[in-house]
């Protein structure tokens, strides 16, 4: 309900015709704005959508939104004129199935550009490189077939695995980058892996300070991204 309706509705009997007459003012300065508002907006580029879909690296896991990573990206992108919107489709815990599970209803309409960042959790839990990248594999086709650019974003296992499985899941996001011709961000958390200081206390997770590390050192990529993605009207 209007908020001149809901105070008009408060008023004493007295001041009734007068509010009503406020209200019917403000309702057609209201619409009158939005038609005007409209008609300029029609013949305007709107915003790219840059959807960052991945896990918790991705959603902000323990962080106050505005220290997200999409957040921090946007805000990023916006400092250097960019009209572009970052939509957070992060999910604390998601594996790379549980990534390809949902991607079509995640992404939902009009997404211009993917940054996609999934594997950590796969990493974490011992899970088969092979099927790590077979999950990874369906979602570049499918973002492929959507003709939605793609940053691909790598991770790595730490040495406590063994050199066997981290040689493995080292390979898995050169070969899809190449095999797609995706550009490729190595490794989300480089610059933070291995400075206390840029983690939470589970040495997992960025702190917010961490967080800008990162979208300082991948600016430059996603900016690549986005110069290749028109733009809308």
């Amino acid at each position: 309900m209007p908020v001149l309706v809901r105070l008009a509705r408060r008023l004493p009997p007295a001041y009734g015709a007068f509010a009503r007459g406020a209200t019917a003012l403000a309702l057609a300065v209201a619409l009158m704005s939005g038609l005007a508002g409209g008609v300029t907006s029609a013949g305007a580029a709107r915003p790219l959508r840059l959807v960052a879909f991945g896990d918790s690296l991705t959603a902000g896991y323990m962080l106050p939104d505005a220290d997200a990573f999409p957040v921090r990206l946007q805000a990023a992108l916006k400092k250097q004129g960019r009209d572009v919107e970052v939509v957070n489709a992060g999910v604390s815990g998601d594996t790379s199935a549980d990534g390809l599970a949902r991607l079509d209803w995640s992404l939902g309409e009009g997404a211009d550009a993917v940054i996609l960042e999934l594997g950590a959790n796969d990493m974490l839990r011992g899970l088969d490189p092979k099927m790590t990248e077979a999950n990874l594999a369906k979602m570049l086709e499918a973002l492929q077939a959507k003709h939605v650019k793609v940053l691909l974003v790598g991770m790595r296992a730490p040495p406590s695995m063994g050199p066997e499985y981290q040689q493995s899941f080292a390979a898995i996001y050169p070969a899809l980058a190449k095999r797609y011709d995706v550009p490729l961000y190595p490794f989300f958390l480089e610059g933070v892996i291995g400075d206390r200081k840029l983690h939470l206390a589970d040495q997992l997770h960025p702190t917010g300070e961490g967080v800008g590390v990162i979208v300082k050192r991948i600016l430059p990529d996603v900016d690549k991204l986005l110069d290749g993605v028109p733009a809308k009207s």
